[in-house]
């Protein structure tokens, strides 16, 4: 999902200490929404697996009032509405935001940043982020934690570093041919999948009976050109494409995916897909 402050899923740029007053959520959302078709279509059931965790844990269903934050084109939004549940969603990205009320006619999904959601205090029971929430969005727990009735749920979700974790050549990738800046914004981002940091900032944001939970999130592509269409859509190979241009970046990436290629030459990625979930007291 992506950067709102994703999906949130945040700026790579954020300069610490005070992430919510640096970032140009807009300039995120931009980001994530360079494709936001192929997005939509060829990358956001990666998260198909972690979705199901979350709402089977947090008991979403009829009576539910949730809060999908980095809510991306929409795809948790419609497993949602499906189990029964009234949804609402918040993304950084205009074009992803206008996809998801075309899957959803007539659902509350807005435009704005994760660190300042446009809902009173004690809306809604479960708020969600699928890979929305990241290292130094500490300020968009705490948001989530003011807009939630006492004992609802946050969950997050975001990549693990254990096994499998095919993204890791592909990002290296991305990072070989980023600008320097960019680089080393992710590399703050991405401290989160070590583990106990999230679970530090649910602690920190107020959050109670914290636990972990873990699954494995695949996507499947059946020739290069449309694998490149999908890893090439999200918000964080966008610098390296303003950086260096589709050709050598395209090359480099499908290079690096040329592990997940099996013997009817599917390309079948795969990846730890970490849960970390807190109630409000």
């Amino acid at each position: 999902m992506t950067a709102s402050a994703t999906n949130g899923r945040t700026d790579p740029a954020l300069v610490e200490p005070d992430p919510a007053a640096a970032h140009d959520w807009r300039e995120a959302g931009n980001a994530w929404g360079y494709a936001a078709e192929d997005w939509s279509c060829l990358f956001e059931h990666y998260a198909a697996a972690a979705i199901t965790a979350i709402h089977r844990r947090t008991e979403v269903g009829p009576g539910t009032a949730l809060l999908d934050v980095a809510c991306g084109s929409g795809l948790a939004l419609v497993h949602a509405a499906a189990a029964g549940a009234t949804v609402h969603g918040l993304d950084a990205s205009e074009p992803l935001v206008e996809i998801a009320r075309d899957r959803l006619p007539g659902v509350d999904v807005r435009l704005g940043s994760m660190y300042e959601l446009p809902w009173p205090a004690a809306t809604f029971d479960v708020v969600t982020s699928i890979n929305g929430v990241w290292g130094g969005c500490d300020a968009a727990v705490v948001e989530a934690h003011r807009v939630l009735r006492p004992g609802g749920w946050l969950a997050i979700s975001f990549w693990g570093d254990g096994e499998p974790l095919d993204l890791r050549p592909v990002f290296k990738a991305f990072a070989r041919h980023a600008p320097e800046t960019h680089y080393n914004g992710m590399k703050r981002l991405n401290d989160i999948a070590h583990h106990g940091v999230a679970e530090s900032m649910l602690a920190d944001g107020g959050f109670v009976d914290i636990e972990r939970h873990q699954r494995i999130s695949m996507l499947e592509w059946p020739d290069p050109d449309i694998a490149w269409r999908a890893l090439s859509s999200i918000g964080p190979a966008v610098p390296s494409l303003e950086h260096v241009g589709h050709g050598p970046l395209k090359e480099a990436v499908l290079r690096a995916l040329e592990q997940c290629r099996d013997e009817r030459g599917i390309y079948r990625f795969r990846n730890d897909h970490q849960i970390v979930l807190g109630r409000r007291p």
